[in-house]
């Protein structure tokens, strides 16, 4: 069987679509492989400031426009500090609380923050299916970040189970994921705005820069012996999680999102929770809880919804109306031979 020429060319863009969320999975494997034997914002700042460096350099090599304007600069600086410096600290400060896999499906949430900001900012339509899907996702998240015995008191009626410490909840580090997720949402909706006024490859370069540097800054204040207990492997993973889980993978995904729908884009994250829980599980050997299985579950399930909403609509829409025009023809066939 031979594909044809339209299939054959289809795939390497399935890849590149691909590639960002199979990166950021994996990197997340790495990245908690390596957590204990260095610091949070050291892994972070790491992550970030030689991967901007990377992209710049190539962003030299085929000649993309430096920014010029001071507007430009500006949608940058915010760039850097929502989905730099912020989404980074906020996710290596989680992930030394929680697992790869689970910290990745809470990171990987943000389609659903995405979807309001995008049908507020931008009027893309939501829909009933759409709407389902948030509604859906925001069960998934509860499970998942709740602590379980909080659940089960609910569901007993013992309301003393329930530590009202808010704070507490930050200790099991989901939380922190849901903030990284949310700053990485408010990232992606930027990006339409920075692509305004400057090339998007050559905004995710300074932007890694900019928002590392501040998290290098609160680890020579906060922290000590960054690197004295990191291994060859361990910095093969750190050179893992910058090269490929930001520099290739930011680069790709922030060109995409400047040329396409943000909802549907952002929506493939998915695929990210699936790799990260399937190699944490091979490697790390991480195992979770029932309510939290079902939670990352009927995460999947939403964003499958969101991503997929305009399809199913479209089908069902089809789909009546093919019965519509059977009854029609039914009814016609009738009054003839009535008549």
């Amino acid at each position: 069987m031979q594909l044809s020429s339209n299939s054959t060319s289809s795939i390497p863009k399935a890849l590149l679509l691909i590639a960002p969320f199979f990166l950021w999975g994996t990197a997340m494997v790495a990245m908690k492989g390596v957590i204990p034997y260095t610091t949070p914002f050291f892994m972070a700042g790491v992550r970030l400031v030689p991967a901007g460096i990377l992209v710049l350099f190539v962003a030299a090599i085929v000649k993309l426009p430096q920014p010029k304007t001071w507007q430009a600069w500006l949608w940058i600086l915010a760039f850097a500090v929502v989905d730099g410096a912020m989404f980074q600290g906020f996710l290596a400060q989680g992930i030394v609380k929680t697992g790869a896999g689970l910290g990745s499906v809470m990171i990987d949430s943000q389609p659903l923050a995405v979807a309001l900001l995008s049908s507020w900012l931008f009027g893309e339509i939501i829909g009933l299916w759409g709407w389902l899907g948030l509604g859906i996702g925001v069960l998934g998240i509860s499970l998942i970040g709740i602590p379980d015995r909080w659940i089960y008191g609910l569901w007993a009626g013992d309301f003393g189970a329930i530590n009202l410490n808010w704070l507490g909840l930050f200790d099991n580090g989901e939380w922190l994921m849901l903030l990284a997720s949310l700053s990485m949402a408010v990232g992606t909706v930027l990006v339409p705005y920075v692509s305004r006024h400057a090339d998007p490859v050559v905004a995710t370069g300074w932007h890694m820069i900019i928002g590392g540097l501040p998290l290098f800054g609160l680890s020579w204040l906060q922290e000590s012996q960054q690197w004295n207990d990191i291994s060859l492997e361990g910095w093969l993973a750190l050179g893992y999680a910058t090269i490929c889980g930001s520099a290739i993978a930011y680069g790709i995904f922030f060109y995409l999102a400047s040329k396409g729908n943000l909802t549907s884009l952002s929506a493939l994250t998915f695929l990210t929770p699936i790799f990260a829980l399937l190699f944490s599980t091979i490697l790390l050997e991480e195992v979770l809880s029932s309510l939290q299985t079902l939670g990352v579950c009927l995460t999947v399930v939403s964003i499958y919804l969101i991503n997929q909403r305009d399809n199913i609509a479209a089908k069902l829409k089809a789909k009546n109306s093919t019965i519509e025009n059977a009854d029609e023809q039914i009814a016609s066939k009738i009054t003839v031979k009535e008549n």
